[in-house]
């Protein structure tokens, strides 16, 4: 069955201290803490001109052998270190592409750092500033939810004609499992492209971890219906659904961008606003950071935030000049700090995810 056949259905599914000095310097992670951004010892304050002067310092000694990956949700005072700027599609495709950098820095979250590392060479080291840049999207689904899943879809014969999508934001493990059966990664940049390969390799799809970035592209994109997207939830038998039923896992809901003029990924939104003629105005619904360096870039047009009760993404920015600075003065001074690595056996499966989210046509 072909993608836009109705009838094939989304499956949708350091310096040494006390311990809470090495949490805030992310040397561990707390489920309860909603920032990590303070840094005890000599490091200043983030508007401090002198930490800006140490970050330019570091970088210049470290020359080549460093690569700062900043996504476009990262603070100011972050995004001007970075060598490249992009949405994680972007940054991962840059991460494989720079061969020659000892250290990759990544101003990002966790399971970029993941990707980052699956993705380029063994003698590469991917470094984290702060290890408590989690994202919650990626904690959606658990690989062992995920097995669980799976084991259902085997019980019903119908897991031969299911291939799995997984969106960038998921755990290595669950990139892993798309990998091991056959599936691709995909962002917000290129999901039509990755549903539509799907469709083409199986009869359903299983998307994770996260429902609405999966129902907008099939529906809006592909042709398939809201009916044949359905939300598999893992805390019910059988998903909450009946075995004749199809299962479903896939940014806004599909409301929000029923009713918005143009919808697409942190790349289209920032093309878009760059080819807007003068004076035009626009709303934007996105992280405020990106928002608010868009407008900035743009003064002769009116950029403002689509919902001000709208909040900056708190994870990504536990990344922030102090964490960034210890970095990168610890990679002169040749103690790389907060490595992000991922199991040779996880990796090779991951990888294969990955490499056919590059190779999509």
């Amino acid at each position: 069955m072909t993608s836009t056949d109705p009838g094939s259905p989304a499956v949708f599914a350091e310096p040494t201290g006390t311990p809470l000095a090495l949490l805030l310097l992310g040397q561990a992670a707390d489920p309860r803490s909603e920032r990590g951004v303070e840094c005890p010892g000599d490091l200043p304050a983030p508007s401090d001109p002198d930490l800006v002067a140490r970050a330019l310092a570091a970088k210049e000694k470290l020359g080549d052998r460093v690569f700062i990956l900043g996504h476009h949700y990262q603070r100011d005072e972050v995004v001007q270190f970075a060598d490249v700027t992009g949405d994680s599609f972007k940054l991962a495709r840059d991460a494989a592409n720079r061969p020659d950098a000892e250290y990759i820095v990544f101003c990002g979250v966790h399971f970029m750092a993941e990707s980052a590392d699956i993705l380029t060479a063994d003698n590469q080291q991917v470094l984290l500033p702060d290890l408590a840049a989690g994202c919650s999207m990626a904690d959606m689904a658990t690989a062992e939810q995920v097995e669980q899943t799976w084991d259902v879809l085997e019980d019903l014969g119908i897991a031969s004609r299911v291939i799995p999508v997984s969106y960038m934001n998921s755990s290595a493990d669950i990139k892993a499992f798309t990998g091991k059966h056959g599936g691709t990664i995909c962002t917000s940049s290129n999901a039509e492209r990755a549903l539509t390969w799907a469709f083409e390799q199986g009869e359903q799809v299983l998307f994770l971890p996260d429902q609405h970035l999966g129902r907008n592209t099939a529906v809006r994109q592909l042709g398939l219906s809201l009916d044949d997207c359905l939300l598999y939830n893992p805390y019910k038998p059988m998903g909450g659904l009946t075995a004749d039923q199809l299962l479903v896992h896939p940014e806004c809901r599909y409301d929000v961008v029923e009713n918005a003029d143009f919808v697409g990924s942190t790349e289209y939104i920032i093309k878009t606003l760059e080819a807007a003629e003068p004076g035009s105005k626009w709303a934007v619904g996105t992280e405020l950071n990106l928002v608010r360096r868009v407008a900035n870039a743009h003064p002769d047009k009116q950029i403002v935030f689509l919902d001000k009760s709208v909040c900056y993404c708190s994870t990504m920015n536990r990344i922030d000049l102090p964490h960034l600075v210890w970095t990168l003065e610890s990679l002169v001074a040749g103690k790389p700090v907060n490595r992000i690595t991922v199991a040779p056996d996880t990796a090779a499966l991951a990888q294969a995810a990955l490499e056919q989210m590059l190779a999509l046509p």
